[in-house]
């Protein structure tokens, strides 16, 4: 695991680029979410009162593709900044490496569960 704040320390910390490589994305993702789920939010409660956001505006949204893109996106670079997140943890607390095997493959596989509930569910609207 890397414990840098700058790039060039993440790369002399860094054992393989994959770990760097996942350092970067998560700088990068962690900004684009900022934007998303702020003009998620925006465009949701702010823009549209109370009284119009009944469940065949959302559904009238959501006939859109790129409104599906869009909260697609949000869900997709959500779950993997949480899940590389919630990885760091779990290689920070547990010890024994078959645990952490099993406690990973439990952990992805309820993230790919939810990535494809989503999925489905955004996308059959």
């Amino acid at each position: 695991m890397i414990r840098a704040r700058t790039f060039m320390d993440a790369k002399t910390q860094s054992h393989s680029n994959a770990e760097l490589n996942w350092w970067i994305f998560m700088r990068i993702s962690g900004l684009i979410l900022v934007f998303l789920v702020l003009g998620h939010i925006y465009m949701t409660f702010i823009q549209v009162s109370e009284s119009d956001a009944t469940f065949t505006a959302v559904v009238g949204k959501l006939a859109n593709p790129a409104w599906k893109f869009y909260d697609w996106l949000i869900l997709a670079l959500a779950l993997m900044h949480g899940s590389n997140g919630a990885r760091y943890s779990i290689e920070d607390y547990v010890r024994t490496r078959p645990n952490r095997a099993w406690v990973k493959g439990v952990f992805y596989t309820v993230v790919g569960l939810i990535f494809a509930f989503g999925t489905i569910g955004l996308f059959s609207i």
